[in-house]
């Protein structure tokens, strides 16, 4: 298949970790990716592109999915689309299917699973994908999957390691940002920033930290979750990344 005959795909990411990892991904849908991190990008792409899919993020930071949709619809009224989000909350999905989204998916999702979703979104048939390795039991977990991030890449180890200098850049800022919200019991801060986190660990494999945040986000109160979640973070950054 040429370039020239790949679908297109307009990706709409604020977060640039998820962002490169997505549109890394994508490659072996195979298709064309174009990347937009906010609502005003992905209007000016679409005004100047046409498009065989969208895949817009549910909280953007100048608007919303669904009114990112709705403008977008008013340009191609008939673009199968999909949201992603790293939220739960099954009234979000809700509201994002009512607003006309064909799918919702929960980031982190495997790469194969989103190569799989955005293939059925643009008509073409399935392909088998590797089964992921077992997984380790709990309190065993390495600090980095190489495995697993080099495979959700296609073997491109660059990708890899520019993915995690990018993540462990970000740690120590949402290490203080976290830290601030759980010391002022601001919950609802600590759950969307560790959404975002815990989306970005499992792009880049780092096992250990996306337990913790688990933990953490299941007991956001809880001061053994967040020790787990301090030990964690630091063991990443001091771990070498190396795949």
């Amino acid at each position: 298949m040429t370039a020239e005959a790949l679908p297109r795909v307009l990706l709409v990411e604020d977060d640039p970790i998820s962002r490169a990892f997505l549109s890394a991904a994508l490659d072996a849908v195979p298709c064309e990716v174009d990347s937009a991190d906010g609502v005003a990008a992905a209007l000016a792409l679409a005004r100047s592109q046409r498009y065989d899919a969208w895949l817009l993020d549910a909280h953007l930071p100048d608007g919303s999915g669904i009114d990112l949709l709705q403008r977008l619809r008013k340009l191609h009224p008939d673009t199968p689309v999909l949201a992603h989000t790293a939220s739960r909350d099954e009234s979000l999905h809700d509201s994002l299917r009512r607003a006309g989204f064909a799918e919702v998916v929960v980031k982190p999702l495997p790469a194969p699973a989103m190569r799989g979703r955005v293939r059925a979104l643009l008509g073409l048939p399935a392909t088998p994908e590797a089964a992921p390795p077992a997984r380790a039991q709990p309190g065993s977990e390495p600090v980095w999957d190489d495995e697993a991030a080099a495979r959700a890449l296609n073997g491109n180890l660059a990708h890899v390691q520019t993915l995690r200098g990018l993540f462990l850049q970000e740690l120590s800022h949402i290490h203080d940002d976290v830290g601030a919200a759980f010391h002022r019991g601001d919950h609802d801060h600590m759950q969307r920033s560790l959404h975002k986190l815990r989306a970005s660990c499992g792009f880049v494999g780092a096992r250990r930290l996306a337990c913790a945040v688990q933990a953490l986000e299941s007991r956001p109160d809880s001061s053994a979750a967040w020790t787990m979640f301090e030990s964690a973070l630091t063991g990443t950054v001091k771990t070498p990344a190396q795949p």
